[in-house]
């Protein structure tokens, strides 16, 4: 729970000869549970594949959409990557609802604090193709809306009650408990969100242990252990 109110960039202490592994912050939950044994920095996707670029000490890194693993990839600076879970969208608002919102469809009537995430990170252009397809992006003209780096944040600012209402994963919902509630998104409106994950190509990047911990997060173990956290699971393959 307290990973909604954390920095961008949270570090799970380890032996200095610990795994790196980069991940998006909806997976801070997640990935401790399938293997304590990494050094996890969890961030905006987008955020963490321009540190692996500048030459961040990563060695495995998982995004919350395919674009910026394929990116890495295509610059040479990770293996091939792979889907290993899904997710959805949902809008959450306060435990109290202050700003009596009922569907999405109320945030038409403007005079709500939103809190959405910025372009180029995943959950902000999740939602914003989302929004489209409702043909509902006027809402981001008629709302006061915060445009947040990382979903953590925009998860955060609902919890303390400095938005009526955000746009986040359904893995974040269920991980802010009781303090927050959820108001369902039309399924026929819901975009892709796809999870990838590669090793990265540097010097000295711990390969073998990189590969062996995507293996772990694939296997039955770690498929269940993401299953408990809410995600969904892309067919074996």
């Amino acid at each position: 729970m307290l990973a909604l109110i954390a920095a961008v960039s949270v570090a799970v202490p380890s032996s200095a000869s610990a795994l790196n592994v980069y991940a998006a912050s909806s997976l801070h939950d997640a990935f401790p549970a399938i293997s304590g044994s990494p050094s996890y920095n969890f961030g905006g996707s987008n955020t963490l594949r321009s540190q692996i670029e500048r030459g961040a000490p990563a060695d495995v890194f998982a995004s919350a959409s395919p674009d910026e693993a394929r990116a890495l990839f295509h610059e040479g600076l990770c293996s091939r990557p792979v889907t290993f879970a899904t997710n959805r969208l949902v809008l959450i608002v306060p435990k109290g609802n202050p700003g009596h919102i009922r569907s999405v469809y109320t945030l038409r009537k403007g005079g709500r604090r939103m809190s959405i995430g910025t372009a180029g990170v995943p959950i902000g252009d999740y939602t914003r193709r989302l929004l489209r397809r409702l043909h509902l992006s006027s809402i981001l003209r008629s709302n006061t809306v915060s445009q947040e780096t990382n979903v953590a944040n925009i998860t955060s600012k609902v919890v303390l009650g400095s938005a009526d209402a955000g746009f986040v994963y359904m893995t974040d919902r269920r991980s802010a408990g009781h303090r927050v509630r959820g108001i369902s998104l039309p399924r026929w409106a819901q975009p892709p969100v796809r999870y990838s994950i590669c090793t990265v190509r540097r010097s000295g990047a711990d390969s073998r242990g990189g590969a062996a911990f995507i293996r772990r997060v694939r296997s039955t173990t770690g498929r269940r252990a993401l299953k408990r956290f809410g995600f969904g699971l892309p067919p074996r393959g």
